[in-house]
């Protein structure tokens, strides 16, 4: 197999241009909204046109009404393993477009980098991938199996887009997966997980003169707060630090007191919530995780008999970890290698991705991709364009050499 002709054949000047189109689709998810271009609607339609035109047959199937996953696959010469490389079709909102240098949705070249929502994550290497599966096709006689491009909604919500593709068996045969994200092209071979949990504690409302005759639920939340911070120094003495991924973390996110109406400074709320954002690294049982939160609402309830609590866990995405010998990992590595002309760097995602999920369904993961680690939801967002035709490359060569 000619590895340097498959890197070479990604076309710079399509990518570019690629990317830019993608990336004034501003495909924001906004709930309640019917303005055109909101949702990842438009952008899908755009993808599935585009891979019509390269001669595949792009399926499509609508996750909510007006968010649909796009995907299509690419057969090589003889019947073997299958990869699937996804990249997800949806951004985060813009916030302040006048905050930005450039109109966040005009997807402006500057000084050899594209600017934009979403041009890093992902955008940029959505259309990557694409070219990376347009040369494939171009050279599906040097190499067996199977290329799915799989491009779903919601990666920055709930992840309903990969998780309905699960579910309804489109991966079904896939042996490893290659996920598409900003991460500057290094080897991420293990990403954080992430639990979410909301937390209520119950009181009486009561005049802030004579808070007596009620039951303030502040500093009975205030003291389970406390103690989360003491589970986190406890999880970090027990698993120390991740080589790659850093330190595990359960961190309070929102605070409201009350938890609806209007807060007043002379009234003792009848209810106080907050939030816990919880990431976990290689290691960590989110069982132990949980079983140790609920007993700081038990040993309260057992200390205050007016304490009254609830917790409900709302998500879990389990950390994941791909062995360094697995084929992919040995693919991936060799063909940055190749492209970059040095020895890869391996790295862990600090967040969540939609490899989770598919990294629960027993597929193999690994996470690279063009755009700078902490670019992705900030102003002025940006991708390299050298950095994102190498991406391509890789994309390209790491599949030929997992499939050849």
């Amino acid at each position: 197999m000619d590895l340097d002709s498959l890197a070479g054949s990604i076309d710079r000047k399509a990518l570019v241009e690629l990317t830019r189109r993608l990336v004034r689709i501003p495909s924001v998810y906004r709930p309640g909204a019917s303005g055109e271009g909101e949702g990842e609607g438009e952008v899908a339609s755009f993808v599935a046109d585009y891979l019509k035109g390269m001669g595949l047959e792009p399926q499509w199937e609508e996750v909510e009404p007006g968010r649909p996953n796009v995907w299509a696959e690419v057969r090589g010469n003889a019947p073997g393993p299958c990869l699937l490389l996804e990249a997800h079709t949806d951004v985060v909102t813009e916030g302040d477009p006048g905050a930005w240098t450039y109109p966040p949705f005009e997807a402006v070249l500057a000084s050899g980098r594209i600017y934009g929502r979403g041009s890093a994550d992902t955008k940029g290497n959505l259309a990557a991938a694409i070219m990376a599966v347009k040369a494939l096709a171009a050279h599906r006689d040097s190499w067996r199996g199977k290329v799915i491009l799989c491009c779903p909604v919601d990666e920055e919500g709930m992840m309903k887009g990969i998780k309905r593709f699960l579910q309804a068996g489109h991966a079904a045969g896939v042996d490893a997966a290659l996920i598409c994200e900003p991460e500057e092209n290094q080897v991420c071979v293990s990403q954080k997980g992430a639990m979410r949990a909301t937390i209520t504690v119950k009181g009486k409302m009561a005049h802030g003169a004579i808070p007596r005759v009620g039951i303030n639920p502040i500093p009975r939340m205030a003291r389970v707060l406390l103690a989360v911070e003491k589970i986190e120094e406890w999880q970090c003495r027990e698993h120390g630090e991740h080589p790659h991924l850093g330190w595990p973390s359960l961190t309070p996110t929102i605070f409201q007191a009350p938890q609806t109406g209007e807060p007043q400074i002379n009234v003792v709320p009848s209810e106080a919530y907050a939030t816990l954002d919880i990431r976990t690294i290689p290691g960590q049982s989110e069982e132990v995780l949980e079983s140790g939160l609920r007993s700081i609402l038990q040993k309260e309830s057992f200390a205050d008999p007016k304490f009254n609590a609830t917790m409900e866990i709302i998500e879990r995405r389990p950390w994941t970890e791909t062995p360094m010998d697995h084929p992919l990992v040995k693919s991936v590595s060799e063909a940055a290698r190749r492209v970059l002309g040095r020895p890869p760097v391996y790295n862990g995602v600090p967040g969540a991705t939609d490899g989770t999920f598919l990294h629960v369904a027993g597929i193999p993961i690994v996470t690279t991709g063009a755009g700078g680690r902490l670019i992705p939801h900030q102003v002025d967002e940006y991708v390299d364009v050298q950095e994102l035709v190498e991406a391509s490359q890789i994309f390209a060569v790491a599949a030929a050499l997992f499939l050849g």
